[in-house]
Parts: structure tokens; C-alpha cells; sequence
């Protein structure tokens, strides 16, 4: 028995890590922390307990089913590219079949905690996200399209909309504009990683912005969204929903924003590429933790 014991958990603890790796959790963790800051801004202050576990389990998953699906039908191009190679998939960890089968199981079970635990507004915005990056995104635009990327990142602007809906039962204009930061915000984060990685997307047949358009054209997109970037996150502000206090924050990390992408822009480096996607994700997270900090305070 003892033996059996030795064998089976090591085996156990694999294939949890092989089926947690298929739910990408860098980008969940993002995903996560944009829904609790969105639920903070709301109502002010933290929510609930009982709200926020059953909205950031219920938001894990939903995220889970989309990647999960995700690498299901891109299973053939991962096998291609340096970055992807090692996911669950193509390494043979986890079957063809049993991705498929757990995403659609996390897309079902997000789905009924949503609609039980927090309310049906949550759910149906989450449904709407799994289906939108897994069939407008992941199956039409990826493989089709250089601007996949830019129509594809509002999937991943949805969460602030579920965790605003999670503590109010609604949209309000604050949430949509909230949605409307991470949406100007995806492409300069994507395509800044999309240089770095231009000779795995050509390798996999992906259209990418530097691979059909050229590096210089997609300078001149991330410097152009990154200022758009900028003034949607001050149109918080212009609307009253934020004041002095994330004013000063976003113009500074605006300005730190823009002037990592300026030093790429002039030594459009690779190393500089790889700089800006890591400054991008700290300038997300900080932005954001302006934003609650601004509303707890004040």
C-alpha cells in the first residue's frame, strides 16, 4: 500500500499541474486582479468575502475554459513555436480529448457558480467572454488577421465588466471605461512581445503585425495606441469617477508608459521589445491599484 501511495501522488500532482498549466495561470492571475479591482472601485471599498471568493473562482475558471479551448485548436501551430512548445498539449502531458473536455467543463461549472453565487448578469458576461475569445478570436481573427490581437483583447477587457456587475447587478459608464483601458492597452502589450517573437509567429503561419505588416509599422501602432491608452485612462478623471490622487498616478505612469515606448522606438532593440511587454503588465497592475486606492480613500 505504501508503495502505491508513493507512485500515485507524484502522478496525482502532475496531471493537476499538466491540466492547470492549459488554464495559462500568468495571464488568470492578470485577468483576476483587474475583477477585484474593478469590484473595489464600485462599491468603494472591499466587497464581501462571500462575493469575492465565489466571483474570483468563478472568474478562474471561466478564464481556464477559454485558454484551455485555446490551446485545443491551437495545438498544431504551439507545436511550432519556442513559446508554446512546452505547454501542456503539444509536450503529450495531457490529451487531445481531455483539454477539450475540461475547458468546456470549467466554461459550465464558471457559468452555474456565477449564476448561483454572485448573479446572472456575471454569468452571462462570462459566458460571453469564453465565447468571444474562443470563437471570434482563438477560431476566426488569430489565424486571419494582423489586427487578431486588437478586436481579440476585448475578451480580456471583460473581467472588469463581471467584477463591477458582480457587486452592483450592472454596467455603468466608470466599468466601461475601465474596460476601455485594458482594451487600448492589450496591443501595445501583445505586439511589443509579438517583435520578440516574429520568427515563431512566421514559423506558425500567424499574421501578426510585424510579420505582415513590418517592424516599423508596428512601432508606429504601439506608439499610437499607447497614447490612446493614456487619455482613456485620464477620461476617468474628466467623468469625476477618479480624483487627485490617481490623477497624479496616471500621468506618471503614463508618462513612464510612453517614454519606454519612445526608447523603443528609437533603438528598436529586441531587448527593448521584451522590456516594454514586462513595463506593461506593472503599468496595468499600478494603474489599477491606483484606482481602488483613489475610491478607498477618498
Amino acid at each position: 500500500m505504501q508503495q502505491v501511495s508513493t507512485i500515485s501522488v507524484p502522478s496525482l500532482r502532475s496531471t493537476l499541474a499538466a491540466y492547470l498549466n492549459l488554464m495559462k495561470p500568468h495571464v488568470t492571475v492578470l485577468l483576476l486582479g483587474t475583477t477585484l479591482a474593478a469590484m473595489a472601485v464600485a462599491i468603494g471599498g472591499m466587497p464581501g468575502a462571500g462575493v469575492t471568493l465565489a466571483t474570483l473562482i468563478a472568474g478562474a475558471l471561466a478564464a481556464g475554459s477559454a485558454n484551455a479551448i485555446n490551446c485545443y485548436w491551437d495545438r498544431d501551430i504551439d507545436r511550432l513555436m519556442s513559446r508554446t512548445r512546452t505547454r501542456s498539449l503539444p509536450a503529450g502531458r495531457v490529451s487531445e480529448m481531455g483539454a477539450l473536455i475540461f475547458g468546456l467543463a470549467a466554461g459550465v461549472v464558471s457559468c452555474v457558480i456565477f449564476a448561483v453565487f454572485v448573479n446572472l448578469l456575471s454569468a452571462l458576461l462570462a459566458l460571453a467572454a469564453i465565447l468571444f475569445y474562443v470563437g471570434i478570436y482563438t477560431m476566426w481573427l488569430k489565424r486571419t488577421t494582423a489586427q487578431n490581437i486588437v478586436i481579440g483583447g476585448a475578451a480580456g477587457a471583460v473581467p472588469v465588466l463581471i467584477g463591477w456587475a458582480a457587486v452592483t447587478n450592472s454596467i455603468s459608464v466608470t466599468s466601461v471605461l475601465m474596460f476601455t483601458i485594458i482594451f487600448l492597452w492589450t496591443p501595445p502589450h501583445f505586439w511589443a512581445v509579438s517583435l520578440v517573437l516574429k520568427k515563431d509567429y512566421e514559423r506558425a503561419g500567424v499574421p501578426m503585425l510585424p510579420v505582415v505588416r513590418g517592424e516599423s509599422e508596428t512601432y508606429r501602432q504601439i506608439l499610437l495606441y499607447t497614447v490612446a491608452l493614456i487619455l482613456a485612462s485620464l477620461a476617468l478623471v474628466a467623468t469625476h469617477a477618479m480624483g487627485v490622487l490617481y490623477l497624479v498616478t496616471a500621468l506618471v505612469l503614463g508618462a513612464a508608459f510612453l517614454g519606454f515606448v519612445i526608447h523603443l522606438l528609437r533603438t528598436r532593440t529586441l531587448r527593448s521589445a521584451r522590456s516594454l511587454f514586462w513595463i506593461s503588465n506593472n503599468y496595468l497592475a499600478l494603474l489599477f491599484a491606483a484606482m481602488v486606492l483613489d475610491r478607498v480613500l477618498r
